[in-house]
């Protein structure tokens, strides 16, 4: 249902969200994400244009989120790079549909509830979680 790149953003979210205070270089953030190095930038610059992720150049530079991670939602990070797209007329364009079908407003009805459940989980919430794994991270490591 997601795309790769909306997957990609929210490893990438994940990640800078475990030390907001220092910026991480990309190297770092595809190694540990495992966000193909080629395609990193373009999800970085999308989160970088939605004012979720901030990037600085030079010594000490890097990328890092703009606000706390209590305040970023799924949702937020899924509509930077990849919107739901809601559907909110007939797809095949016909005329007699002058409203959404049945089968369309079940399927808008499901991308409704799921902007509902990503609007509701932030990063924060995430990170903070009581599960035994730990969100892109290995045995050994926190």
């Amino acid at each position: 249902m997601l795309s790769k790149t909306a997957e990609y953003a929210l490893r990438l979210a994940a990640f800078l969200a475990r030390d907001i205070e220092h910026p991480e270089s990309a190297d770092r953030i595809a190694e540990v994400t495992i966000v193909p190095r080629r395609y990193l930038h373009t999800v970085l610059q999308d989160l970088v244009k939605a004012d979720l992720v901030h990037s600085r150049s030079g010594p000490g530079g890097g990328y890092s989120l703009t606000r706390t991670p209590d305040t970023i939602t799924i949702l937020d990070i899924v509509n930077a790079v990849s919107p739901l797209e809601r559907i909110r007329h007939c797809p095949l364009g016909l005329p007699s549909h002058t409203r959404l079908c049945p089968l369309h407003q079940e399927l808008d009805r499901a991308y409704a509830a799921t902007e509902e459940a990503f609007s509701r989980v932030t990063i924060g919430q995430i990170l903070d979680s009581t599960s035994d794994i730990i969100p892109l991270c290995d045995i050994g490591c926190a």
